[in-house]
């Protein structure tokens, strides 16, 4: 069975360094068999209001498509960033019964373990299944160079445990949404 994941960057900031995190998630991504990965920057998509009616169509293939999504999140003012909250908004119907892993990206110790907190109550209300475990990158400007390349390999190992626990969620609830039928 193959597997559409979306890892989420959660904002458009300049100099932002939950790229580098982000970026590196989809890495460790691709080195699963069957798993496809699409990494959405919301740089490249358009959305100019507020509410489920104005969508970016390019969006909405993608979260329509995917089986799965790793949202990478930075932590900014004990919250996370409105960019994140707009895409989540937007697709309110196609999220339904599929799994979401969250990691948190912060500059202090806690990576980002507010804003982690936040999301998975925003995305429980649009149906998505949280992981039980969650991924923490903190004092992220130490954990990666200029080039965005990671600086602490006990990272990879941490994201791959995620990923096990996101593929056996995604594979199990998409047979789920495809076999069973739910009374409304």
């Amino acid at each position: 069975m193959s597997l559409k994941i979306a890892v989420l960057l959660g904002t458009k900031r300049t100099g932002r360094l939950s790229e580098h995190a982000a970026k590196f998630v989809a890495e460790v991504g691709t080195s699963f068999k069957d798993v496809e990965i699409t990494f959405v920057d919301p740089k490249s998509f358009d959305f100019p209001d507020e509410g489920e009616e104005v969508k970016d169509p390019k969006y909405t293939a993608i979260v329509d498509e995917s089986d799965a999504f790793f949202i990478v999140t930075p932590e900014y003012n004990h919250g996370y960033p409105s960019t994140l909250k707009r895409m989540l908004d937007s697709e309110y119907n196609n999220y339904n019964k599929k799994p979401v892993a969250i990691a948190g990206v912060s500059d202090g110790p806690w990576g980002g373990v507010r804003a982690i907190e936040q999301v998975a109550t925003v995305v429980k209300t649009l149906g998505l299944v949280v992981l039980k475990k969650d991924l923490h990158f903190p004092d992220v400007d130490k954990l990666f160079n200029d080039r965005g390349e990671l600086l602490d390999n006990e990272f990879r190992e941490r994201t791959k445990k995620i990923y096990k626990e996101l593929i056996w969620m995604a594979k199990t609830l998409k047979w789920g949404r495809e076999n069973l039928e739910l009374e409304k």
